[in-house]
């Protein structure tokens, strides 16, 4: 009778278990193992990552306080946008009953007569920069959403200026892509929105909204709601550009319908040009 061996005396067996062992998913360190991170059981341990992070990041480097700037991503300088406007006017002539051309072109000729904005933009962020911000002291420090259009004009002024602006990127299905003028290594990436918000807020000293479509409206009256609660500390909210925000949101029907406190009317203020806008907010910061 011939006598069978174990499988642990087959050497080549053993060795390839071993192998196995060692590349196994339950043999790397927890915070090293990215499938079990990405399961619907960590989340809340990714949630802490996502406050943890950037907290950790802005601590480091001593940024005392931020000056948050949100707006519309569609608002371009006027070179791009012009060049925009000048393609689909090509396009139009080739085809002069296309309705959604027609469409894009109206749209194009407004958003042209809006890119002052963008410049507007650019120049208050470098005005808040080179304001607020020494070799000692970094407070006040732009804040933005960290993609095209307003965001990136706000970091690009304080590009200008050679000072430290920050970018909240999100990661949506329209891939969105962080502007080329914020700070490396303070451009952030997150997943949920709820925490990116959370980090917008928490060391804000003001808030400038400049024309913009819904994410720009969700993060106005999520501010306007924080503090109407008390939630917030007193911030000066400003609405750049009365002429738009006045025709975009009849706050004043709100009040009228007994839907908001007439005091609530008093929660933001209005500016139309960059010296305007730090003109507010230098009223309201605390003395160093």
């Amino acid at each position: 009778m011939v006598e069978q061996k174990d499988r642990s005396d087959n050497i080549d067996l053993v060795n390839n278990n071993l192998r196995l062992i060692l590349s196994s998913n339950s043999y790397h360190l927890a915070h090293e193992d990215i499938e079990l991170l990405n399961t619907s059981e960590m989340r809340g341990v990714r949630m802490l990552l996502e406050i943890s992070k950037p907290e950790q990041i802005l601590e480091k480097e001593e940024i005392i306080s931020t000056i948050i700037v949100f707006g519309g991503s569609n608002i371009t300088d006027k070179v791009s946008v012009k060049k925009k406007l000048e393609k689909t006017l090509r396009e139009l002539e080739k085809a002069p009953r296309s309705t959604l051309l027609k469409r894009e072109r109206d749209r194009l000729k407004i958003l042209n007569s809006m890119s002052h904005y963008y410049d507007s933009a650019r120049e208050f962020s470098r005005i808040v920069s080179r304001k607020n911000q020494t070799q000692e002291y970094c407070s006040n420090v732009i804040v933005t959403g960290g993609g095209p259009g307003i965001m990136e004009a706000a970091n690009r002024g304080a590009f200008d200026a050679d000072c430290k602006s920050i970018g909240l990127n999100i990661n949506i299905p329209k891939e969105q892509y962080p502007n080329s003028f914020i700070t490396p290594g303070l451009c952030f990436k997150f997943n949920y929105f709820a925490l990116r918000k959370i980090h917008f807020v928490m060391r804000s000293t003001a808030a400038v909204f400049f024309p913009g479509g819904f994410g720009t409206l969700d993060e106005l009256f999520e501010l306007l709601t924080l503090r109407q609660t008390g939630m917030k500390k007193v911030i000066p909210i400003i609405l750049f550009g009365r002429e738009y925000w006045s025709r975009a949101i009849n706050f004043q029907l709100l009040a009228d319908s007994g839907l908001i406190d007439d005091n609530h009317l008093k929660l933001f203020q209005y500016a139309d040009n960059a010296l305007e806008a730090w003109e507010i907010i230098k009223r309201n910061l605390p003395t160093k």
